[in-house]
């Protein structure tokens, strides 16, 4: 396809992305993914969703209480811009990290990057001084706005030419009060809807982390597909997860999907299981996103059962209008404005789906999503929900399951799932995109099935198969029966080298507080489970499972371990 002219002085991230005839086909039939030429997302998202919805109305919250309004905003963004674009010298497709916890704050420096035309590289406030380094060559980052909580880790990085600006702290030149007597308006640069407007990178699961470019149309296009067509929220809604914002399932559900519709946010710096379920009762939450582990763990915390047999439909877009009425008060925690429920980041079992959908009358959105494509391309909501599978395309996408040499394999089958939509893979100068996409597709690495009636249901991660004595094992199968057991709080399950069977399956968990370790237990419960070819040979008991910051598990380091 040809790109429409950028407005970057920096030219950068146009010269470094793959060449043309290795990006997957784009696809833009769905109403309301044709964007004009001339777009900035953080003014459409910000100034036009002011216009449309009032200055008034709240954006963004945080657990001590504070409100940030639509106009608020604005003005804090606005200033930001021009502390960048003058202070700073940023010139639009400038790289600028972002890095802090999940605060208004950082929100408003990524809304600041995209009005003045900078190319956003949010990372996590959790990774240390070698990753940062690694993203920042990469990248090419030259500026970097940081909470004065997280500055130590990036200054040890020693990225050459990188200049820091702090922001909540006290010195003369901190970002905020240099921000303070600026114009509280900003005219955002006209980039073109083909400028990148950040780049992510992948979570680390595999090893070295992937850039991945993604373009002002691709912001706007998640919103306009997965949120607008599955989620639908509405400006009553009230957002919240765990995901922090350098993850794009937390830059999508706390930033993107509620502004589009001119609803508000709850960004929380601790957004653990036990944060979590105070916070949805105390600022009345009603759409949730977080991973299938903190679901699991929220059940411990909540009482017995007092949910309806169903969920409020999604045309009661304000949680707090169904509110006690449905009868979600659980235990200690009053969890009845919750109506949306959104799990992605990795499987979720349908074991946990129906505990939490008894334990709350609320049925959980499940889905598939992936940093290369920005957010969610498969999932389903209300009665088109299928517990234990992943859903049905969202519309405006496009998904099959094929083999090695990207032919469709019949229903029922296992292969890769492969996709295309709206947004596409398109790596930073990375040899990898070959991998990524095929034949025009993306091809995501998942093994999935799809079923006869259309549905797709996840096997494994391709590199998570298990070949034991000629049986092929899908490692997530036999996790989602560990999960059964009353005692496993987490499990993880790998293949072990073996001379005789080539790999035997070995089981990674984590107990519930007092449980008895006993394996025998377990591989008794598993052959009841189970086929006999599918039970662990060897149990491994753990205080914790390696995972990403972003919460996802890493197999590789417990394959690492075998």
């Amino acid at each position: 396809m040809n790109l429409k002219p950028s407005a970057h002085t920096d030219t950068f991230p146009r010269d470094h992305l793959p060449p043309v005839d290795q990006w997957p086909e784009l696809a833009f039939d769905l109403p309301g993914l044709r964007y004009p030429d001339r777009l900035n997302c953080g003014a459409e998202l910000l100034d036009r969703t002011a216009e449309r919805f009032g200055t008034d109305r709240p954006a963004f919250r945080t657990a001590a209480g504070l409100v940030w309004t639509y106009g608020e905003l604005q003005g804090h963004v606005d200033r930001i811009a021009h502390v960048l674009t003058s202070d700073l010298g940023v010139v639009p497709g400038n790289r600028v990290l972002l890095r802090g916890p999940t605060t208004p704050w950082l929100a408003a420096c990524w809304l600041a990057v995209m009005k003045a035309g900078g190319v956003a590289v949010t990372v996590l406030a959790q990774q240390r001084a070698a990753e940062l380094a690694t993203m920042c060559e990469i990248a090419r980052v030259g500026h970097a706005l940081c909470d004065i909580a997280t500055v130590d880790d990036l200054a040890k990085a020693e990225v050459p030419g990188l200049r820091i600006t702090a922001y909540g702290g006290d010195a003369p030149d901190d970002l905020l009060r240099l921000a303070a007597g600026k114009p509280e308006r900003y005219a955002a640069v006209e980039t073109s809807a083909d400028d990148v407007a950040l780049i992510a990178f992948t979570s680390g699961t595999t090893g070295r982390p992937k850039g991945c470019m993604h373009f002002h149309r691709d912001v706007l296009a998640v919103a306009d597909t997965f949120s607008r067509e599955v989620l639908r929220p509405g400006p009553d809604d009230v957002f919240a997860g765990s995901p922090p914002l350098g993850f794009t399932f937390g830059l999508g559900g706390l930033v993107i999907f509620p502004m589009r519709v001119g609803a508000s946010a709850l960004l929380l710096e601790q957004a653990g299981p036990r944060q979590l379920l105070p916070a949805l009762a105390e600022h009345r939450v009603s759409v949730l996103f977080t991973a299938p582990t903190a679901y699991r763990a929220m059940l411990d915390d909540l009482g017995p059962s007092h949910a309806p047999h169903d969920t409020p439909s999604d045309g009661q877009q304000a949680g707090h209008h169904a509110g006690h009425r449905d009868g979600r008060h659980n235990g200690q925690y009053d969890i009845s404005a919750l109506r949306r429920c959104v799990s992605a980041g990795e499987n979720l079992p349908a074991a946990t789906w129906q505990s939490w959908h008894e334990r709350t009358g609320l049925r959980i959105i499940n889905g598939i999503g992936a940093t290369e494509l920005l957010h969610i391309f498969i999932s389903a909501a209300d009665e088109a929900i299928r517990p234990g599978t992943t859903g049905l395309p969202v519309p405006g996408w496009e998904a099959r399951v094929v083999d090695g040499a990207g032919r469709p394999v019949p229903d029922g089958q296992p292969g890769l799932l492969a996709v295309r939509g709206p947004v596409g893979c398109r790596y930073l100068a990375d040899a990898r995109q070959r991998e990524y996409v095929r034949h025009g597709w993306n091809v995501t690495g998942d093994t999935y099935v799809r079923e006869p009636d259309g549905y797709f249901r996840y096997v494994a991660r391709a590199d998570d198969m298990i070949i034991s004595a000629g049986y092929n094992i899908a490692g997530p199968e036999v996790e989602e029966a560990l999960l059964r057991h009353p005692d496993v709080l987490e499990a993880a399950v790998v293949g072990r080298p073996d001379e005789r069977r080539g790999q035997i399956v070995v089981a990674y968990t984590v107990l519930r507080e007092g449980a008895e370790q006993s394996a025998e237990s377990l591989k008794d419960f598993m052959r009841s489970e189970l086929a006999p070819h599918k039970c662990p040979r060897a149990f491994v008991f753990l205080g914790a499972l390696p995972r990403t910051a972003t919460g996802k598990l890493q197999r590789f380091r417990l394959r690492d371990l075998e």
